[in-house]
């Protein structure tokens, strides 16, 4: 994770300031949404002054990228006021957009201050199973796409890898957490959390319906995500992360969540719109 989010700057002439990353390989050749998001963030963030840092980003996914391939950032440096920053980020793979977003920075001060609290009653991480023991069925290619992340989950009930157990609502939670130590940088922590908030989001939605992933031609694709950081935290301790789907409809699915410490502390609210497909039959 700690490689797709260094960025090299490049030395072109332009009005934009222009970045470079690498792709993390994926079994289906797909980039993930999540590396785009922590990319555009990491890029961004490269123009702000030290003092600010991002509290909210909104994003269009335009084109599937390519994983083989590395990715270039131009970020556009909008607006730069006596508290906030906003910067634009366009992520291009030979020439050709693949990702759109706008992200606000802030220099913090006092205010108000309120947060809606966790759920009680969930289980604490250590007494959920982990990812490998709910593969038992899928394809060697599609394990790949779970065992081979720098992510650790826990679905509070039962994950949807290859069925929907328990009741069908819209609604889950999932305990998550970076496998590795990372830096005491809060960026990277910002943008790390990024990356996680790709995950599992979508599920909310499929769950409703009892559609598991393994579902023969289920296609699913992020459409557009929006981030909130409420406040600082890390990635690299368990978070727990709560989701539902408002609404579906003309093969669009709505889903929010919010990520809390183990603790209890509210670090920031997501929501993203899918494109979700189900075979007739299905």
């Amino acid at each position: 994770m700690l490689a797709v989010m260094d960025l090299s700057s490049s030395d072109a002439r332009t009005t934009e300031d222009i970045f470079t990353g690498v792709s993390q390989s994926m079994p289906l050749g797909r980039v993930y949404g999540g590396q785009v998001l922590a990319q555009s963030i990491v890029a961004a963030t490269r123009t702000i002054a030290d003092d600010r840092s991002a509290h909210s980003m909104h994003g269009y996914f335009l084109r599937p990228g390519d994983a083989s391939k590395g990715i270039t950032f131009a970020v556009d440096r909008i607006h730069d006021g006596r508290s906030f920053s906003t910067r634009r980020t366009q992520a291009y793979q030979e020439g050709v957009p693949i990702f759109s977003m706008i992200a606000s920075f802030q220099h913090e001060g006092p205010g108000l201050e309120h947060e809606t609290p966790m759920p009680e009653g969930i289980p604490a991480p250590d007494a959920i199973p982990d990812v490998e023991s709910h593969l038992d069925g899928l394809h060697p290619v599609s394990k790949r796409l779970f065992t081979d992340r720098p992510v650790d989950l826990r679905h509070v009930s039962s994950p949807i890898y290859t069925r929907v157990d328990g009741e069908r609502k819209p609604a889950q939670a999932v305990w998550m957490k970076v496998r590795r130590e990372l830096p005491d940088d809060l960026t990277i922590h910002r943008a790390a959390l990024a990356y996680l908030s790709d995950l599992t989001i979508q599920e909310s939605i499929l769950r409703a319906h009892g559609v598991s992933w393994s579902t023969p031609g289920l296609k699913v694709a992020s459409l557009d995500h929006a981030m909130w950081w409420h406040r600082p935290g890390r990635v690299d301790e368990w978070m727990l992360y709560v989701q539902e789907s408002p609404s579906a409809r003309a093969g669009r699915g709505l889903a929010t969540g919010r990520v809390y410490t183990q603790g209890g502390t509210l670090l920031a609210s997501i929501a993203q719109e899918i494109m979700v497909r189900v075979p007739s039959g299905a």
